[in-house]
């Protein structure tokens, strides 16, 4: 039986989700975006402000702040269970696509949250699939340095 997830109202979550067996998630381009504009979706469904996220080819990252935190496994479950039957359907698969349940870490609104989206925002480089944040598409930086500019636009201002 599975440990009871501790949510808590007014303060911010590290959401982390990985492949099955560590497998790629995402295998083209438009997979990214399918995701991301699930994500855009869902969280207007289940109200939730987005600071921070990136997506690697195996995992995912979410920084944010739930209206209601019981609704925040909710968010995660029905945009994991969409874009799981996307990627069945098109890559003719069956079965699990996430490893497990989602992970979750409580944030306090201060400095930390800054460098948690800092270090979730420089993924990209760390794993070398980019030399430039700037130009790596799937990550809350690229909004946050082009700004309206930026391909897609997700983010919520942060207020500390």
């Amino acid at each position: 039986m599975s440990k009871t997830r501790l949510l808590v109202k007014n303060v911010c979550y590290h959401i982390v989700a990985r492949g099955n067996h560590k497998q790629n998630i995402f295998v083209k381009r438009e997979d990214f975006i399918f995701y991301l504009n699930q994500l855009k979706h869902y969280k207007r469904k289940y109200p939730f402000l987005l600071y921070g996220y990136c997506l690697m080819p195996n995992h995912i990252h979410i920084i944010g702040e739930p209206k209601d935190p019981e609704e925040l496994p909710k968010l995660i479950q029905s945009l994991h269970r969409s874009y799981t039957a996307y990627y069945n359907k098109k890559y003719n698969a069956v079965g699990h696509l996430w490893q497990g349940r989602f992970r979750t870490k409580v944030i306090n609104k201060d400095e930390y949250l800054v460098g948690c989206i800092t270090y979730v925002e420089q993924n990209p480089i760390k794993a070398n699939i980019t030399n430039s944040l700037e130009t790596y598409e799937f990550s809350s930086r690229q909004e946050r340095c082009l700004g309206e500019n930026a391909n897609c636009k997700l983010l919520d201002k942060l207020l500390i």
